[in-house]
């Protein structure tokens, strides 16, 4: 289960020894999950931590949702506590919940409104290419879950120039969805002034070396935490950033606009003055601090009060049918983080899910080891297409991010140097 020692450091900061996690699947390769989405760039990443014991923290934070070191009554009332400071008598919005029409936002949405008594207003960055199955979830979560709802669908034109360079530059399609999303939520709270928004699991559920008592953030430390991977080195941003100190798509924000590119449509990819959510006393919670999140329990909840479907069949990479369901490209952020991190889709199902005593970790072994890499092959064509690119330039790009100590070459195939195992 342990790599070589490498003459040379890897790439991406990557750990010198490859292990996996004794209760899950999880390899200790994976960026923290704040830095899932925009952990692509080549200036070093924050990875899991694990114990003396090489138990993964993602696995010991779930544990203790489970083990009685929660008392969840506490807690449930802790919220309600919250939600009357903020709870509107009027119907007017008192809270915001950002997604996608998917199990976790509706399921956030829905409880917080129908068993809470709240007023959410639901806000969502589009995906790069709709799914017939996430669009209509997304219809679902509005008119029968019953949500106002503000759809942002950037400026198509420079999406796709943004999506083209981060997969060239960084081999991470989805950066720029990532970067706008979660600067869209923020700034339609502080357009509103909404003075509470929520966000569902902490990211300590998925390797976020959070702990199990931190039920919120602060908007300056979220910010650093997210676009200090993506190649952002100032403290914060406002009018007068300089964007020579900018990337999007690893590409300095600066060159963007030389070449004609107008500052208007890349602001919703930058964030939001942070003394602006200090002067609106905006607060951000992880609801799954409040209330034992279990994604499966939250899949069946939104299946029952918002009509959300299930893929008819399995996601490529994948055993699972109930996550990522809304973007063609969803496919390809796993292949690629397959690719630099040497764990992909089933590894990220497989583990949660062990985490969650649904299935044991031998049988996690097994999904992982039958689908893990899986190439999605179904959008490939219309992927191409939409970043432009020809699949002999998307080939080349992908092996020049193969780092040596992750991949071997094996006559004409290239070969994992570590899976895992029992």
């Amino acid at each position: 289960m342990l790599s070589n020692q490498l003459s040379s450091p890897p790439h991406y900061g990557l750990p010198r020894q490859v292990t996996f996690c004794k209760k899950c699947v999880i390899p200790n390769t994976r960026p923290t999950a704040s830095n899932e989405y925009t952990h692509h760039h080549a200036r070093g990443h924050d990875y899991i931590s694990f114990d003396a014991d090489g138990v993964c923290s993602a696995c010991r934070f779930c544990e203790a949702k489970f083990d009685g070191t929660i008392d969840w009554l506490k807690r449930e009332n802790e919220l309600i506590s919250l939600l009357d400071r903020h709870r509107s008598r009027d119907g007017l919005y008192d809270c915001l919940v950002p997604g996608s029409g998917g199990k976790d936002s509706i399921y956030a949405s829905h409880i917080l409104k129908e068993k809470y008594g709240m007023h959410p207003l639901t806000v969502t960055w589009a995906p790069h290419l709709y799914t017939d199955i996430g669009w209509k979830n997304f219809q679902n979560w509005i008119h029968i879950g019953g949500f106002d709802n503000y759809l942002f669908t950037p400026n198509g034109e420079v999406h796709r120039l943004l999506t083209r360079n981060a997969f060239l530059n960084l081999l991470h399609p989805f950066q720029p969805f990532i970067l706008g999303q979660k600067t869209f939520a923020i700034k339609m709270a502080a357009r509103f002034g909404i003075p509470l928004v929520f966000y569902g699991p902490s990211p300590g559920e998925n390797g976020g070396n959070t702990p199990i008592t931190q039920n919120k953030y602060i908007f300056t430390d979220a910010q650093q935490a997210s676009y200090k991977s993506a190649g952002f080195r100032l403290d914060y941003i406002d009018d007068t950033a300089n964007y020579d100190q900018i990337y999007l798509g690893g590409k300095k924000v600066a060159d963007y606009l030389k070449e004609g590119v107008l500052e208007g449509s890349l602001s919703p990819y930058l964030p939001l003055d942070p003394r602006i959510t200090r002067e609106k006393n905006i607060e951000f919670h992880f609801l799954g601090y409040y209330l034992k999140w279990v994604p499966q329990e939250c899949y069946y909840y939104s299946a029952e009060h918002a009509g959300f479907e299930a893929n008819p069949m399995r996601s490529e990479g994948t055993y699972s049918k109930y996550s990522s369901l809304d973007d063609k490209i969803d496919g390809f952020f796993y292949y690629t983080t397959y690719i630099k991190f040497g764990y992909g889709r089933a590894t990220q199902d497989a583990a949660q899910e062990i985490r969650h005593r649904h299935i044991t970790r031998e049988e996690g072994v097994a999904l992982v080891n039958r689908f893990d890499g899986e190439f999605p092959q179904k959008y490939f064509k219309e992927f191409l297409e939409y970043i432009d690119v020809s699949e002999e330039k998307f080939w080349q790009t992908v092996d020049e991010f193969r780092d040596d100590s992750l991949w071997k070459k094996e006559r004409d195939s290239w070969v994992l140097r570590h899976k895992v195992a029992l």
